[in-house]
């Protein structure tokens, strides 16, 4: 079981020494939730100091609950940074006097204050994030263990393909964060470089070869560094490896050619750092050569979100907003609840949307709303990006921004207290979210 304990900004404690504090307090508990945030720490006087945050992870497990003697304790202490600075790397073979000079790659320290949570926001209906985690683990112990490379092989690249907007590139980033808080006693530095596809190609014949080298040997030189883990992201695959099927087919210039070659050979030069993993993503996978998709360990399918995956993403966007104090407080049912919900429905053939202002009816109403939203925008295949940018819309167009902005603190005006208006309630955002659905499926029509 990994417990993750984040650290404040300013605090100085050894690492090694939060751990053992934590672990000596999360064994006066009897059980763990999973996954769960924890609470109780901040009346340890060494943890209230430097620590911000305790949480379990997701696990295999399909038990909600375990005993702590039933557990194998993975203490993973980090302190994210707080920096968005980027080191950049600039592309130029410096063939010509006039050549530009392209941002190749950028390159950012992990973990990052900016990505937490984005692990956490990221649902998919299959255990995708469990599979990529496990296969990490796996050829860091075949490479520990010493295993043959001659006779069991793999390369540390994995391809993610699927429509836009499903979370690839987030989920990307997403794992090197995780990856670089799970390695954090492995490994003391972390960085994730993202490539600037498009940049792999110079306006010179001949050139862009030439930088795909120089690239990839600036990668090399990250990965000489044995406690450092990297992180290579390499965007919109499909733009490099079209270009080498249109220069077979004579339709592009056998640079493109040169380009491939030279990428595919790179990769295979890296496979043998342990250290260094790569990520691909690619909207367009008949585009991308054969050659490339034989080199990834894993090629999975990002698929737009099932129908029970949009209930949890608008159900976290709905606790976000309600969290910050925009909606009058409520509480939004777990997916599993409302599929209770619905299978007792189901059974008892009761009014699915009950009238009473019971506790418990509410939040069923509050349930079957959202899944019959949920359906609504499945059938519409809205993707994950599109989904969370429904409450913006709701909120400029259906309920509208001074509605909202009426509900601030007290104030007092020539020394009258003026009382704040309620908060709209979450029937009222649900209207909303409701009407932007259907006219954006009007809008849909009308494009095709």
């Amino acid at each position: 079981m990994a417990i993750e304990v984040r650290l404040t900004p300013r605090a100085t404690a050894r690492f090694d020494t939060i751990r053992n504090r934590v672990y000596t307090w999360i064994n006066t508990f009897e059980r763990l939730n999973l996954p769960s945030v924890l609470s109780g720490w901040e009346d340890v006087p060494e943890l209230a100091s430097s620590v911000e945050r305790i949480a379990t992870s997701e696990t295999a497990c399909p038990a909600k609950t375990l005993p702590i003697n039933e557990m194998v304790l993975h203490i993973h202490v980090y302190q994210p940074s707080d920096s968005d600075s980027f080191e950049e790397f600039a592309n130029s073979t410096g063939a010509r006097d006039d050549d530009d000079e392209t941002m190749a790659a950028s390159v950012c320290e992990l973990p990052n204050r900016s990505w937490e949570g984005l692990w956490d926001s990221l649902i998919y209906a299959e255990d995708i994030k469990t599979k990529l985690l496990d296969y990490i683990h796996a050829t860091l112990l075949l490479s520990d263990a010493g295993v043959d490379f001659n006779l069991v092989s793999w390369n540390r690249v994995v391809l993610l393909h699927g429509p836009p907007g499903t979370g690839k590139t987030s989920l990307c980033r997403a794992l090197a964060q995780k990856l670089s808080i799970r390695l954090s006693q492995r490994y003391s530095q972390a960085r994730l470089l993202e490539i600037n596809s498009h940049s792999l190609f110079s306006k010179w014949f001949s050139e862009s070869g030439k930088l795909v080298q120089r690239l990839f040997t600036s990668i090399t030189e990250l990965a000489e560094e044995d406690d450092s883990f990297l992180v290579v992201l390499i965007d919109e695959v499909e733009s490099l490896t079209a270009a080498r099927a249109g220069a077979m087919a004579g339709t592009e210039p056998s640079d493109g050619l040169r380009v491939v070659n030279a990428l595919l050979t790179q990769l295979d030069k890296l496979k043998h750092r342990k250290n260094v993993l790569v990520m691909s993503t690619s909207n367009l996978v008949k585009a991308i050569d054969t050659a490339f998709v034989d080199r990834a360990d894993i090629i999975q399918y990002i698929d737009l979100p099932s129908r029970d995956a949009i209930y949890e993403i608008l159900r976290t966007c709905l606790c976000e907003i309600i969290k910050k104090g925009i909606v009058a407080q409520t509480i939004v049912p777990t997916l599993q609840n409302a599929l209770i919900y619905e299978r007792t429905l189901r059974a008892e053939s009761t009014d699915p949307l009950p009238a009473t202002d019971e506790p418990r009816d509410k939040q069923r109403k509050l349930a079957f709303r959202l899944l019959n939203l949920a359906a609504k925008c499945r059938e519409q295949q809205m993707s994950g990006r599109s989904l969370r940018r429904l409450p913006v819309l709701a909120l400029a167009k259906y309920i509208g921004i001074g509605n909202v902005m009426s509900c601030g603190p007290q104030t007092t005006v020539n020394g009258t207290l003026n009382q704040p208006s309620e908060k709209p309630d979450v029937d009222v955002w649900l209207d909303g979210l409701e009407r932007v659905v259907e006219e954006q499926a009007k809008q849909h029509e009308k494009l095709v």
